[in-house]
């Protein structure tokens, strides 16, 4: 199994794509996620996830179908905060 991809090795500006928040009461949060779905002539659909003013710039790469998962787990509750 090869390494994962990062958004540099993948080719991506960063600044260039179309970077999505949740609602304006949520984007107001300190640390807010955004994400930003970007194609590849070569290599598909990839969702890049980064955290609103993160110093570092870290940004998290995913594939399609890890992307699916994870959205479907949401819908499931599986990410429910424990009562």
């Amino acid at each position: 199994m090869s390494a994962k991809p990062d958004a540099e090795s993948l080719g991506f500006d960063l600044q260039s794509l179309k970077w999505r928040r949740p609602t304006e009461a949520c984007s107001a949060e300190a640390g807010t996620l955004e994400v930003a779905i970007a194609h590849t002539s070569d290599a598909g659909t990839w969702v890049l996830l980064r955290v609103a003013g993160d110093p570092a710039g870290r940004v998290l790469v995913y594939d399609e179908h890890e992307w699916r998962c994870f959205l479907d787990g949401v819908r499931n509750g599986e990410f429910e905060v424990p009562a």
